[in-house]
């Protein structure tokens, strides 16, 4: 049985995503987001919270789309996989960052009336749904 690379998130970017271009024209954003745990500490009772910052990665038209809706403060749910990377530095060490690879994003929270109409459906899958043959319907 294979194994299962899924992670589903849901934060606040830290700040607003960056966007760059590969050689061949492909976009891909970069931004981070926080995400939050709150627990109540069982020994002296004080409400204690945990922040944890995810790196995310969005490709081409995501990543385009991230660029263009999503700014620092933004609320966002984020569906997609881990990757490692690893490159030498300028001195020659090894170095490593762990990423999220975006394959959904998900606006939340209050979105700006004009963005909505701009996107009619403000949720972006990678991979389309294939289409059904209309002799397959049920009905």
């Amino acid at each position: 049985m294979s194994g299962i690379n899924k992670v589903i998130l849901v934060g606040r970017l830290g700040k607003d995503p960056e966007i760059r271009y590969t050689p061949a024209g492909a976009a891909v954003a970069n931004f981070t987001i926080a995400t939050s745990e709150e627990w109540k500490d069982k020994s002296t009772g004080e409400k204690q919270e945990k922040t944890e910052w995810h790196r995310i990665v969005a490709w081409r038209r995501l990543g385009e789309i991230c660029g263009e809706y999503l700014h620092k403060g933004s609320q966002v749910y984020i569906e997609g996989k881990i990757q490692t990377r690893a490159w030498d530095d300028r001195d020659g060490n090894k170095r490593y960052t762990t990423e999220i690879i975006a394959q959904n994003m998900q606006m939340l929270g209050a979105v700006n009336r004009v963005e909505r109409a701009k996107s009619a459906d403000n949720r972006l899958q990678v991979e389309e749904p294939a289409p059904i043959p209309e002799d397959d319907i049920p009905f």
